[in-house]
Parts: structure tokens; sequence; C-alpha cells
């Protein structure tokens, strides 16, 4: 099976897609046209960098293959944490401790861009404060303390410490040892939220065009975006497709891996029910490498994500099975049905930090004539606040200040060894090594 008919069939049983109305549509692009940036992708990222590039006055043109938020931005598991992917001594080892802290406070601001974009725009999108990083053993509970302890004095996070003896009290599951809790993370409905974007950006006067992939870039001043009807011809372009760019930009491709991830959605419980089991209604992680992830929705169902998978193929049984992990976490929940199973591809980097530049910046020569086409790419898992940050910091590098997004071009990255054929098996081998690490 391919990757995209992989991720079609994957999109099928999304929980979000059930619980979200389309109300607008936008139609594909027929015909030629002229845009001061054309942005590709109509996720997070791009609905927000065309957001910020209008309010700046700039014409822009959206051009999404398939529907907004239909890719990972849409399909995911509404976490919205402060930082990244990767750990910040990755970062610091990368930019040093300044760069590091400033890109910790860019994390934070972009908790905050979500809830200025909701209050601005209108966009009701189930947003719940709280976020519950637990560790599942009294190592990884002695780990996640030095962060905590880490955190509060190099870069002044505060969050609350939870020991064991006070672990029940936060989470009526046996798997856990201890955590911390962090307030000023949260969650929400990514769907209603990407929706809402959306809608905005047209309020603002983005043309968005929907079934409307970009077969072929062309370089130049003026570069041109050539589509199945139609191109846009424009001064500045932004890739912010991820994994699904299919070739329109080949050198971006060995940056990023795709990498299958999974969610369920429990049947509608009873209110108390779910609130006995997560009283905070806070979201929850756990701190392993192959990590678990879960969280209560607003009409009182578990959603529950884990299990990844390097290859295009969707695992067997996938329902049954992500019960069976919910259950593992809540033994409580071994009898209640799953109403939902779906997944997608998010796109890992080799280092799990974000990978955010201008396509002439790259090595040996692969991106020369492209200096006026910026990328945004490798959120690995951790992009639902991340990207609305980058594209606001990809339309300041556009309107003349790129000091903001020239913090994290300046993250260096290495591609996946082995090439398009091995590296996949590369990585499987990497990670049985990570899984069995998360359980010693």
């Amino acid at each position: 099976m391919s990757f995209l008919s992989a991720d079609r069939d994957l999109a099928r049983d999304s929980y979000y897609a059930a619980t979200a109305v389309r109300s607008q549509s936008f139609q594909p692009l027929a015909g030629s046209m002229d845009a001061d940036v054309a942005v590709v992708g109509g996720g997070l990222a791009g609905l927000s960098a065309a957001i910020e590039l209008s309010d700046r006055g700039h014409r822009v043109v959206l051009l999404e293959a398939r529907q907004v938020g239909w890719g990972a931005s849409g399909r995911n598991g509404g976490q919205a944490i402060a930082g990244l992917a990767c750990d910040q001594s990755t970062i610091e080892a990368l930019v040093g401790m300044e760069e590091s802290r400033r890109i910790w406070a860019m994390t934070l601001e972009a908790l905050d861009l979500i809830h200025a974009r909701r209050q601005r725009f209108g966009i009701e999108c189930e947003w719940q404060s709280g976020f519950l990083a637990l560790a599942v053993n009294a190592k990884k509970g002695r780990e996640l303390k030095r962060w905590q302890a880490d955190m509060a004095d190099h870069y002044g996070h505060d969050t609350a410490w939870i020991a064991p003896s006070e672990i029940g009290k936060w989470i009526a599951s046996p798997r856990y040892h201890s955590g911390l809790f962090d307030a000023r993370s949260g969650h929400l409905h990514p769907l209603k939220y990407s929706l809402g974007l959306a809608k905005a950006a047209h309020s603002l006067g983005v043309q968005l065009f929907e079934d409307t992939p970009v077969t072929q870039l062309v370089p130049g001043p003026t570069a041109r975006l050539r589509t199945p009807a139609g191109e846009v011809r424009a001064t500045h372009v932004l890739l912010a497709g991820n994994v699904y760019l299919q070739g329109i930009a080949p050198v971006l491709e060995p940056r990023i891996m795709p990498v299958g991830t999974y969610i369920v959605a429990s049947r509608a419980l009873d209110p108390e029910r779910i609130r006995a089991l997560i009283p905070s209604r806070a979201a929850v992680s756990d701190t392993n490498f192959a990590l678990d992830y879960f969280r209560p929705t607003a009409d009182h169902r578990l959603l529950y994500g884990g299990r990844v998978s390097y290859s295009t193929s969707t695992p067997a049984n996938l329902a049954s099975g992500m019960q069976r992990r919910m259950a593992g976490t809540f033994p409580q929940l071994k009898d209640v049905e799953v109403e939902h199973a779906w997944g997608g591809f998010i796109d890992i980097s080799m280092n799990r930090a974000p990978d955010f530049g201008r396509l002439a910046d790259l090595t040996d020569g692969a991106g020369k004539g492209f200096e006026n086409v910026y990328y945004l790419q490798g959120f690995s898992g951790h992009g639902l606040a991340l990207a609305g940050l980058a594209g606001k910091l990809v339309a300041e590098a556009i309107d003349g200040n790129a000091s903001r997004f020239d913090t994290f071009a300046r993250i260096r990255h290495r591609p996946f060894p082995g090439g398009r054929l091995l590296r996949m098996p590369a990585l499987v081998a990497g990670m049985a090594y990570y899984r069995l690490k998360d359980m010693l």
C-alpha cells in the first residue's frame, strides 16, 4: 500500500471529522494568478502564516492538495504543550544556552497565540487547560524530577511536582509512579481549531484553494507553482506541506521521515466516570521515548494515542489493539468500546527538533535559485502549538525581520542515513533500542 493510500484509509474513522462541521469549502484553482506569497499546505503552519502575512498587507494564495486541516493538523492528539519534541538539552547543545532560552520562550508564546486567535476570531475548539507528564517507574521519576528542576533553574518554567504518594489524586491508573502538572499547556479539538483558522484567513482576504496539489515549483525571482489546472506566480513561497509535498522539493525529503501514529476514541462515558480517571481533565503523556498519550473530550470520551509504525502499513486490528492498550493504562475501561480508530503520518527529524529554513541555504547547492522559498517541517509530533508560531515567524521573515525565524534556522539537521531504501530499516532498529531503554 502506498503512503497516500494508507493515509486516506487512516483518515476515514477520525473522531474529529465526525464531530466538526466543515461550513466552508474552497474551489480548486483554475487558471493563473499572481500573489505576493504562495503558501503550499492548508494545515496549522500554512494557515497561521497566511493570517500573519495578510495582517501585514501581503496578497496571499494558499494551495491545499486535499482539504484544509486534512492531515496531521486535523487528526493529531489535540495536546498543546510547551517546548519541542526533543529535550531542551538537545537545543542547548546545538545553538547554546542563550538561543535555547529564546526558543523555549517562543514555545510559550505559541500557546499564547492559540488563545489570542481563539479570542480574536471566535474559534470554538474545546480548549481545556492543564497537562500531566507522568513517569512509569522510579527511574523515570528521578529523570523527570531532574528535568523539572533544570527547567525552573535555567528557563524559569515552574511546574507542580506530583510525588508517588499523591499520584492517585491525579490519575486513576496503577501504571504511573510520579509526575508533574503544567497549568499553562492544555488540549483542544484540532480540526475545529484548524477550520477556524481557515475561516479567519478567508475573512482577511486570503485566497484559499482546496483539491489543488502543486505539481511543480519553478524557481526564479518570481517563482511559479504549477497545479493540474492552473499556476500561481509569487514573489515568495512557503512550503508547509511536511510529508505531503510529494516531490516538489526533493532536497527536503531526506531531512524528515513519515511515521504513522494512531488514536482511538472510546464511547461517551458518564461525566463522573471520566472525571474520576483524570480529575483535572488535563492532557496526559508518559515520558517514555515511545510514548502513550491521552485526554478527555468535551463529550466525555477518552482519546487514547500511542503505537507508531515506520512503514506505510496500518497495524492489523487497530481498534482492538488500541483498546487493549487503553485498558492496560485504565483496567477499569477493559469493557469500554472504542467507537473511532484513526491515525495519520507525522514528520520527524533525526534529532526531533523542528526544521525551518530557506531552500537556498541547504547544502551542496541543491537549493540554489530558491532564495525566496521558505519551508517549515520536522515538528516531530509536537506541532499543535508550535506550527502556529512557525507561521508567524516565517511571516516576520518575509516581511523583513528574520531574526526570530533564523534562531530556529540555525538548528543543524542531518539527513536520515541509508537513503530512501535503507532509512526506514535503520529507524526501526533505532526505535527497538529506545523501546528497550523504556523498559529498563
